[in-house]
């Protein structure tokens, strides 16, 4: 089980920010911004390299979710970003797909 299934299943505690039956969001403990959550499936799908057809409603709930928790963190007006890492060289950690909510503060380009 990963870190992110063992939040699902309430083993591991989170500072939780949103969720219903398909996904689940909350507060990363290693912040690379003063917002920064998680957007996850609570159905495992490893990356987005590997997800399907069969795949794309929750998909496209994941980035709907963005924008709830960033109504809810107060980050329309300013701004946020959202991030999708896929495999070692794009700083994937947890081989289960989420959506990283950065905000808060200036975010530059090009990030890394």
């Amino acid at each position: 089980m990963t870190i992110f299934e063992k939040i699902v299943a309430r083993e591991i505690p989170a500072k939780i920010v949103w969720q219903d039956e398909d996904v689940i969001a909350f507060h990363d403990v290693n912040p690379g911004a003063p917002v920064h959550v998680l957007v996850v499936p609570k159905r495992v799908i490893p990356r987005i390299a590997e997800s399907t057809a069969a795949d794309q409603a929750l998909l496209g709930k994941l980035l709907l979710t963005t924008r709830i928790v960033a109504e809810k963190l107060d980050l329309l007006t300013s701004g946020y970003r959202v991030v999708i890492n896929n495999g070692p060289d794009a700083g994937e950690s947890v081989p289960h797909l989420h959506v990283h909510v950065l905000g808060k503060r200036k975010l530059g380009w090009p990030p890394g």
